[in-house]
């Protein structure tokens, strides 16, 4: 339980990592979305060029669009809100209210009585809310988005010479 609460505490730092890494070099949408740079590559070996190209240099962007889908498929999924909430907020619960057991009538109420209880009604009710089918939608739909992207919009001309070292 130590290692759940130590992982719980890490989280606001890999956001805050997450944002000045990856979020700081987002392009601007108009760079992103140039209409003007669209054109079909001639063969796969300039297609592949433009992906690694162009999923370094939007890396950010792309970051933005698949946190864009992931909200947008949680909140369309109210049972797998109803789940998750239900299974965070029972943690939650059982840890503030019940750290040491109880008496309960003739019984005597553990917090792992209590963590069992939780996950035999928290464990149904995420499978029948699907969350492997919001991830594998999550999977298909953004890389079907970036890899779109990023075949589809051209290099600019500095992408040429950017391996060239100068003297």
């Amino acid at each position: 339980m130590a290692q759940v609460l130590d992982i719980a505490m890490r989280i606001p730092e890999f956001f805050k990592g997450l944002r000045k890494e990856r979020l700081s070099g987002l392009r601007p949408v108009g760079e992103f979305l140039d209409h003007q740079r669209i054109s079909r590559p001639q063969d796969l070996n300039e297609a592949t060029q433009r992906i690694t190209y162009n999923t370094r240099h939007f890396s950010g962007n792309y970051l933005l669009l698949i946190i864009c889908l992931a909200i947008y498929g949680i909140i369309t999924s109210p049972a797998l809100i109803v789940a998750v909430g239900f299974l965070v907020g029972g943690f939650m619960l059982i840890n503030r209210f019940a750290p040491e057991p109880m008496q309960v009538g003739e019984h005597v109420v553990t917090q792992k009585s209590l963590y069992t209880v939780l996950f035999c009604i928290g464990i149904p009710l995420l499978w029948f809310a699907s969350p492997f089918a919001l991830i594998f939608w999550l999977i298909g739909s953004s890389a079907v988005i970036v890899l779109a992207h990023a075949i589809f919009i051209e290099p600019p001309v500095s992408s040429e010479y950017s391996s060239v070292e100068t003297v």
